[in-house]
């Protein structure tokens, strides 16, 4: 019992802290009906996606987020289109 709870807080701990190093995610603070939950799993696709990047860029996830916000071009390459 005690090793699959200490797993689980692992992978819990590890999520929470990308997600807040990368997208600043404690300082998010939309409350209104469902954009709590909206944004959230926006987070989580756009994590996912710069994670599982079919073409690696140097650089961690702090790192490529920007990247990915303002290049087009690397975009394309994470969503698959290019």
């Amino acid at each position: 019992m005690n090793r699959s709870v200490c797993q689980l807080w692992r992978v819990e701990n590890s999520l929470h802290r990308r997600l807040d190093v990368t997208f600043g995610d404690d300082q998010m603070r939309a409350r209104t009906d469902n954009a709590a939950h909206n944004f959230a799993v926006m987070r989580h696709f756009a994590l996912n996606l710069i994670r599982l990047a079919p073409v690696k860029r140097k650089g961690d996830l702090k790192v490529q987020h920007p990247i990915a916000a303002t290049s087009d071009a690397f975009r394309a390459q994470i969503s698959g289109l290019v």
